[in-house]
């Protein structure tokens, strides 16, 4: 029913595709147009939009480094270091 269709991204003017698999969603929520943006236009334009990222340092419950999370650490819960959490992932 539907077909690749090559478009051009109104930002950067680079070719990209909007696929069959696209089309389809795009009609099942009922948008009328298609997109004016390549994938990575439109993720750069989010993310300028949502604005830089802030961080909280606190202290790591496992091995007691520093540790920068994208969240206010609460008093009640443990936080991890990217290698102790990561390590937790691997293990359970």
């Amino acid at each position: 029913m539907y077909e690749d269709k090559i478009l051009v991204c109104k930002e950067c003017g680079n070719e990209f595709t909007f696929t069959a698999g696209e089309q389809e969603f795009y009609a099942e929520r009922g948008f009328q147009n298609e997109p004016q943006r390549c994938k990575a236009c439109r993720d750069a334009r989010k993310n300028a939009a949502r604005g830089p990222r802030e961080y909280f340092t606190a202290v790591c419950a496992a091995c007691g480094g520093e540790a920068k999370v994208p969240f206010e650490p609460k008093s009640d819960r443990p936080v991890y270091c990217s290698d102790c959490f990561a390590k937790m992932r691997e293990q359970g």
